[in-house]
């Protein structure tokens, strides 16, 4: 099962809702043990940070494009 969620403030503890979706899916009911792996949606710009370039955006596309024919 692989759902994309929001992490909430739930007093002083954070917390994610489960799609409804994904609950009756598999059959959940409170109080049964689930095991999450996380993963932190990454910003396009904490990846490659920001393009310093004196090329405009035509140009710059040219200039990848090239060799992959």
């Amino acid at each position: 099962m692989t759902t994309k969620t929001i992490v909430k403030k739930w007093g002083n503890s954070f917390a994610v809702i489960i799609p409804i979706k994904e609950i009756v899916q598999k059959g959940l009911s409170e109080n049964d043990m689930v095991e999450i792996e996380i993963f932190k949606e990454a910003d396009f710009i904490d990846v490659f940070g920001t393009l310093k370039t004196k090329t405009t955006g035509q140009e710059f596309k040219e200039e990848v494009k090239k060799g992959w024919k």
